[in-house]
C-alpha cells in the first residue's frame, strides 16, 4: 500500500481550481437547503450541468458523452464534489447499474442510453430488498412471467432509494420458483414510468428519502430484460460486488475504504465540537477544552475516524460506520443538549452538524448490507473461513426415517 504523497502538476492544479470554482457557484446554499428538506441525494439543476461538462461519467471518452478524464483528474473530480457535497446518491446508483448494462443489455437498449446516462436525463435506482426479504438478496419474491413478448410485474420492493428521482429501476426477480433459489432469477431494467409501477416515499431517522415500489400487474417489453433468464444472480454479481468492494481494479487514487462517504458527516461534526469546546466555557469561567477529559474524547473520536478512512475493503464499510455510530454518540453526550438542535434552531451548534451525524449514523448499519452481512463476507472472502452453517439451515435437516434408523441403532 503505498502512503507517499502524490504532486499534482501545473495543469492539473489548473484543471483542481476551475473543478472549485465551478462547483462553489453550482452548488449554493438553495441546494443543501433543499437536501435538508427532501433528503432525496438528488438536485436535477447540479446533476444536468455535470453532466454538462461530461462529469457524470467522467472517465468516458467525449465522444460518449463524458470527460475522457485521466485517474488524477478523476480523483481531483470526486475529491472537490465531496468537498462541495453534491447530492450524489441517485449518481452513484446510477453508477453501479450501468456497469451490468454495458455489459449484459440489449445492443439496441444500451445505445439508447449511453449519452442519455452521460448527460443525466437517465439515472437509475436498485430493486434488491424486498419488505420480508432482509439482507438476502437471493430470497427475492417479485414475481416476473413472461407473456409473448412481454413480462408481467407483481410484488414490491422497499428501501429503493433514489426511486423517485430514476427513470429505470434494476429489477431483481423470480421467474422460476422451482428451481434452487439462487437460480431461478432474471434481471430486468425496469421503466419507473410503466402503468402498474407505484413509489411511496419512506422517511428516515436520519431525514433521508427511501422508497417502497410496487408492482401491480405492470408489462415491460423483453427488450428490458438483462441477461439470460434465470441467470440474474450472475449479471447481479458485478454491481454487488462493487457495492461491497469485493474484488475490481484500482488506480491506487480511490478512498481505502467504502465506508468514507459515511466519516464526511463525522469529520464535520468533529471539527464543529472542537470548534465548540474551544470556545464554550462552563459556570465557572474555564474553557470547556481546558478539561483534558474532553480532549481525550475528541481525540478519541479522532481516532476512530482514521481508522475508518484507512480500513480497506468490506471492513472499512464496518469500520467506517461503527466509527460514525459511536462517535456521533459521544459528541452529543459532550456537547449536550445543544447539539441535538437542527439546522436552523437558535442556539445549534455549527448548524444543526452533530445532529445530522448522529441520526444519519443509525442508518449506515444497513447501507448497502448490514454490518453482520459485512462481517460474514469479511470471514469468508478476507480470512477465508468457512460458510456458517447455523440452526435451520437444510445440512442440519436429517430426514426422520434416518433419525428413527440412527436411535434404533443406538
Amino acid at each position: 500500500m503505498d502512503f507517499s504523497r502524490l504532486e499534482l502538476t501545473a495543469d492539473q492544479q489548473q484543471f483542481a481550481s476551475e473543478v472549485r470554482a465551478f462547483l462553489d457557484a453550482l452548488v449554493t446554499e438553495d441546494v443543501h437547503e433543499e437536501e435538508r428538506r427532501t433528503g432525496s441525494g438528488f438536485n436535477e439543476h447540479v446533476h444536468l450541468a455535470l453532466g454538462e461538462r461530461g462529469w457524470i461519467m467522467p472517465t468516458w471518452p467525449v465522444e460518449d458523452g463524458g470527460a475522457g478524464l485521466d485517474p488524477v483528474r478523476k480523483r481531483i473530480l470526486d475529491i472537490e464534489l465531496s468537498r462541495s457535497r453534491v447530492p450524489h446518491i441517485t449518481a452513484g446508483t446510477t453508477g453501479l447499474v450501468w456497469t451490468a448494462i454495458e455489459r449484459y443489455a440489449d445492443p439496441g437498449l444500451l445505445e439508447d442510453l449511453r449519452r442519455k446516462v452521460a448527460s443525466g436525463h437517465v439515472r437509475f435506482c436498485l430493486g434488491y430488498s424486498e419488505p420480508d426479504g432482509g439482507s438476502d438478496v437471493a430470497a427475492a419474491k417479485v414475481r416476473a412471467v413472461r407473456d409473448g413478448d412481454e413480462w408481467v410485474l407483481n410484488g414490491s420492493k422497499i428501501f429503493t432509494t433514489s426511486a423517485q428521482n430514476s427513470q429505470y429501476t434494476f429489477l431483481i426477480t423470480r421467474t422460476d420458483p422451482d428451481l434452487p433459489k439462487h437460480k431461478g432469477l432474471t434481471m430486468f431494467l425496469v421503466p419507473l414510468s410503466a402503468p402498474g409501477v407505484e413509489i411511496q416515499p419512506i422517511r428516515t431517522y436520519g431525514g433521508e428519502r427511501t422508497n417502497v415500489v410496487y408492482y401491480g400487474d405492470a408489462r415491460i417489453a423483453d427488450l428490458y430484460r438483462v441477461g439470460a433468464m434465470n441467470d440474474g444472480w450472475s449479471v447481479l454479481h458485478g454491481p454487488l460486488d462493487a457495492e461491497h468492494s469485493l474484488g475490481g481494479e484500482s488506480t491506487g487514487l480511490d478512498d481505502l475504504s467504502i465506508g468514507r462517504n459515511f466519516l464526511r458527516p463525522l469529520e464535520r461534526a468533529l471539527d464543529a465540537a472542537a470548534g465548540w469546546a474551544g470556545s464554550a466555557r462552563r459556570a465557572d469561567g474555564s474553557v470547556v477544552a481546558d478539561d483534558a477529559t474532553v480532549r481525550l474524547r475528541l481525540g478519541k473520536i479522532a481516532m476512530d475516524l482514521e481508522v475508518g478512512i484507512s480500513t480497506p475493503g468490506p471492513m472499512g464499510r464496518v469500520a467506517g460506520s461503527e466509527a460514525l455510530v459511536r462517535g456521533g454518540a459521544d459528541l452529543i453526550d459532550m456537547v449536550g443538549p445543544a447539539a441535538l438542535l437542527s439546522h436552523d434552531a437558535e442556539g445549534t451548534v455549527a448548524g444543526g452538524t452533530i445532529d445530522y451525524a448522529h441520526r444519519f449514523a443509525q442508518g449506515t448499519t444497513t447501507y448497502g448490507g448490514t454490518v453482520e452481512v459485512f462481517r460474514n463476507m469479511i470471514a469468508q472472502h478476507v480470512l477465508g473461513l468457512p460458510q456458517m452453517n447455523l440452526p435451520g439451515r437444510r445440512v442440519f435437516l436429517v430426514p426422520r426415517r434416518a433419525e428413527q434408523t440412527a436411535g434404533a441403532r443406538v
